[in-house]
């Protein structure tokens, strides 16, 4: 399934239905009087937060979401059945912005969560309705009522725990195939990874979310490489793991690089708790490590963890310390047919 996190999409509402102008005729009944029903009201359109999705690429392919118009009123005092709604369905983090892109209208964070975009016309009333004392034939009837219509934007932004970030190459999408049953595409070269990736992510008994991330670059929040669009995926996660790579020229300007990014990208990204990592602590040597080790220990200002994504080393203490700070994620069974506490739990 491809991944898509914005979409725009038009909705209308159903039209009511007009009310009936109709009297009662029956055989030696002279005045029968106004018998003119109301006509149904239109049918809503609402959005749902459904389990299941974590894409809207169903909104690439329909763009255009009507719902019934109300049924018209008719004589014999029947009214007219109201119009169905239209359900559009999204993940889980979805945001539903206004057609200008800034003006939040909702935002959906909890499963089985609705929201009513579009309400119905009222039916018109028929003339039945209008008999008085002072008017018992009133030969006139409402029409209903238009729906509304507008143009939205959908806009996704992944709920997961942990966040993965780190310049493009840093061995991201290793370390998340690594801890999670998760397949992201993996290679030697940088922008391996066009979308974000979600994992799950068993430790000592223990559940999350973990996100990968597409790698930043100095001036992603001016549009440069894949940009910052995919920054606000991170906004909802309660941690990020900054992973360095251990082969580049200077870790310390990598970390800064995209430090800087998430400054400039605001937020409160950069507020956010912050685990550092070296990794592909494996492909140097002992004093290379040792050097890089130092460089990013003065530009994070903390003591980095070193982990190779690859080898699995330092894993378990890295995912132990995200754990830590997420502190809420539900106990769970150790992974079947596993040794190791931080292996991917079995479907």
């Amino acid at each position: 399934m491809k991944f898509l996190d914005e979409a725009k999409v038009y909705v209308r509402s159903g039209d009511g239905g007009n009310g009936c102008v109709a009297f009662r005729r029956e055989k030696f009944i002279e005045f029968g009087g106004p018998s003119g029903g109301n006509g149904g009201r239109g049918g809503d359109v609402v959005i749902e937060a459904v389990d299941g999705l974590n894409t809207l690429i169903d909104y690439r392919y329909q763009q255009h979401f009507k719902a019934e118009k109300g049924v018209n009123g008719m004589g014999k005092d029947r009214h007219g059945a109201n119009g169905k709604p239209v359900v559009l369905k999204v993940p889980v983090g979805t945001q539903v912005f206004d057609e200008d892109r800034e003006t939040l209208i909702h935002d959906f964070t909890k499963l089985g969560e609705k929201f009513v975009l579009a309400s119905g016309g009222n039916g018109g009333f028929g003339n039945a309705h209008f008999k008085s004392s002072t008017n018992r034939a009133p030969r006139h009837a409402n029409p209903g009522q238009p729906g509304d219509e507008r143009w939205i934007w959908l806009r996704l932004k992944l709920i997961a725990d942990a966040g993965l970030v780190g310049l493009p190459n840093a061995g991201k999408s290793t370390f998340l195939s690594k801890v999670s049953a998760a397949k992201p595409k993996i290679a030697d070269y940088p922008f391996t990874t066009l979308h974000p990736q979600l994992g799950v992510v068993n430790v000592d008994g223990r559940e999350f979310v973990l996100a990968d991330i597409p790698g930043l670059i100095e001036g992603a929040h001016e549009g440069a490489g894949l940009g910052d669009r995919f920054l606000g995926h991170v906004e909802r996660c309660r941690v990020l793991l900054h992973l360095v790579d251990a082969t580049t020229e200077h870790a310390g300007k990598a970390y800064k690089t995209v430090r800087t990014e998430l400054e400039a990208y605001g937020g409160q990204l950069a507020d956010k708790i912050e685990i550092v990592a070296l990794n592909k602590i494996d492909a140097v040597d002992a004093e290379t490590l040792k050097k890089q080790k130092e460089r990013l220990k003065r530009a994070a200002k903390k003591t980095p963890l070193l982990v190779s994504g690859a080898t699995g080393e330092g894993v378990k203490e890295a995912l132990r310390a995200l754990v830590q700070v997420i502190g809420e994620a539900p106990v769970t069974a150790k992974a079947k047919g596993s040794d190791e506490p931080w292996a991917p739990a079995t479907p």
